[in-house]
């Protein structure tokens, strides 16, 4: 499966040669994988200069570093449209997964990056992504609804592993192009299935 047009939304709002390089980084760490993608294959994509990575981002690790963090940025901006847009559970985790399903035809390389890049190899510091606030609080939808009666009582982390861990090894498998059809398709069958293990 491979990117049919760069990523916008993630990239809006930042300096112009910022984003060359963090789409520039995007593409040859999903691609090349990060160790074996230097500062100077970075420069040469992005079309800017070393000294600019150097200034701009201090190293390697530093632009990882930035994209992570703007990916994740982003995705709590669309976690918040998702939490003014709906008020039950039931439609907020629905729209959760379809964004995600969205987001994975649209920008598979920023969904690459998210879900499947293992970040503590190279940003140690960094949380994992499970526990980083736009997952956090895709969990917390999940608690909300049975703490107000809308999912029926058993173990939280459960009920939260039902909602989003069929949508999650969904997304992985048609990134492996194991999964051929496009995922918009296949929403439906999964959210009323999984849906039903929930209702109370």
């Amino acid at each position: 499966m491979t990117s049919s047009a760069t990523p916008s939304f993630f990239f809006q709002n930042i300096p112009v040669r910022n984003a060359q390089t963090l789409e520039a980084s995007l593409e040859l760490f999903t691609n090349k994988g990060f160790f074996k993608t230097s500062v100077h294959d970075i420069a040469e994509k992005a079309q800017v200069s070393i000294g600019f990575i150097y200034h701009h981002f201090k190293d390697k690790e530093g632009i990882a570093r930035s994209l992570y963090n703007l990916l994740l940025q982003r995705m709590n901006e669309l976690i918040d449209q998702i939490e003014v847009a709906y008020t039950d559970t039931k439609s907020r985790c629905f729209a959760v997964i379809r964004t995600l399903f969205e987001l994975t035809e649209s920008e598979p390389e920023v969904m690459q990056f998210i879900i499947h890049a293992r970040h503590k190899e190279f940003l140690p510091e960094e949380k994992s992504i499970c526990s980083t606030t736009a997952f956090v609080r895709m969990r917390a939808f999940v608690f909300t609804g049975m703490d107000n009666g809308e999912i029926r009582e058993m173990d939280p982390l459960v009920a939260a592993m039902i909602v989003y861990g069929g949508a999650i090894r969904m997304i992985c498998l048609r990134l492996d192009d194991v999964v051929e059809a496009p995922l918009p398709t296949l929403l439906e069958s999964l959210w009323e299935n999984t849906w039903r293990g929930l209702d109370p």
